[in-house]
């Protein structure tokens, strides 16, 4: 039991090790312009527009070993980066 207890507490580090390091990339990206991330990652697969919002968000699909990872960009009406979401990617 103990050695199943430990094995899933080095997994759940792992997986946190990776969405620290995750986080870390993305936010590197604030304040860069709508160009430069389309250029760095092509054209979004889907753009939503939120109701009480003028923004525009960027959505990025990718699947890894049949889990799907999803990157959201807010992008404001001066086209720079003023946020972002990572759902899955590690």
């Amino acid at each position: 039991f103990f050695f199943f207890l430990n094995a899933c507490q080095s997994v759940s580090q792992k997986i946190d090790e990776k969405m620290e390091a995750e986080e870390k990339a993305l936010s590197k990206w604030l304040n860069k312009s709508e160009s430069q991330l389309k250029f760095s990652f092509g054209r979004p697969d889907k753009i939503e527009f939120k109701e009480n919002s003028r923004n525009r968000f960027y959505i990025y699909i990718k699947e890894k070993l049949k889990i799907k990872c999803e990157r959201t960009f807010e992008i404001n009406q001066k086209n720079k980066i003023v946020g972002f979401a990572s759902k899955n990617c590690f």
